[in-house]
């Protein structure tokens, strides 16, 4: 799998802005600080990769390319990127929790 794979990858100008914007937060990964993109902000293609297990593709997206190489370096097990991911989250604000799904309705209605 290429970049080419992704539609939705950022472009340069993109990735650019988002730099500039400070669209990174720090979270340790095996005692080191790590900036990554906050979850909330992943495109679906990152997260597809991630899902299909590309995570060379997956890390070339989210990590600050300045951590690049000691994130490749650290080489994280999957215990450590999970610990990484979920303090990215809640330094980003965000909450990774499992969705309750859709919320019934609190109107009662009367059965025929």
């Amino acid at each position: 799998m290429t970049r080419d794979d992704f539609d939705d990858e950022a472009t340069p100008a993109e990735a650019q802005e988002i730099e500039a914007e400070g669209h990174f937060v720090t979270a340790m990964l095996a005692d080191e600080e790590i900036r990554i993109v906050p979850p909330g902000a992943w495109r679906q293609s990152w997260q597809t990769a991630l899902s299909n297990a590309n995570f060379t593709f997956f890390a070339e997206q989210v990590v600050h390319p300045d951590d690049l190489d000691l994130y490749f370096e650290i080489d994280p097990t999957n215990d450590e990127f999970e610990a990484f991911v979920a303090e990215a989250a809640r330094r980003g604000g965000e909450s990774l929790g499992k969705s309750r799904g859709p919320a019934g309705s609190s109107r009662r209605t009367r059965r025929r």
